[in-house]
């Protein structure tokens, strides 16, 4: 059964993504209407039922990856879980799953310019025993990403 998460779950959360470090006095005096001791109970809940998950997240650009690239590998139908394994060691992946329809495996990797995506997906990926195809997409801009993703309204409780 699904977390229940009401609107206070939901500007806790909400402040949270805008400053991860925010004391909870402080998240608790913008919400208005709890107690810091609330706050803190929100937040430990959360925690512990998987809701979310408290981490620092890198800036690729900051650290001199401005590229970003999706690619989908296509993949020999029995290599699929041995390609996923290779791939998600590769330093430069920052997000894989597996996936339907034409590809086996969508990615996403940083690197430090065009040469080093090609390089990335030409002499590394391609080269992993079982991949049969790549197809690579550059993301000129992110307007949205998960660390922005919010509770759909339909989970939220009144």
């Amino acid at each position: 059964m699904p977390t229940r998460i009401d609107s206070i779950d939901k500007k806790v959360v909400a402040l949270l993504q805008t400053d991860g470090r925010m004391p909870c006095a402080e998240i608790a005096r913008r919400i208005g209407h709890v107690t810091e001791r609330v706050v803190r109970h929100r937040i430990k809940r959360m925690v512990e039922e998987g809701v979310i998950t408290v981490s620092a997240v890198l800036s690729p650009a900051a650290i001199g990856y401005p590229v970003i690239a999706d690619v989908w590998v296509e993949t020999e139908a029995s290599a699929t879980t041995e390609v996923a394994m290779v791939l998600t060691k590769l330093e430069s992946v920052n997000y894989l799953a597996y996936s339907t329809g034409d590809r086996n495996i969508s990615l996403q990797l940083c690197a430090p310019d065009i040469a080093g995506l090609h390089h990335e997906v030409a002499d590394v990926i391609s080269r992993v025993p079982g991949v049969r195809r790549t197809t690579v997409t550059i993301i000129p801009v992110i307007l949205k990403d998960l660390h922005q993703w919010n509770f759909p309204s339909a989970v939220v409780e009144p």
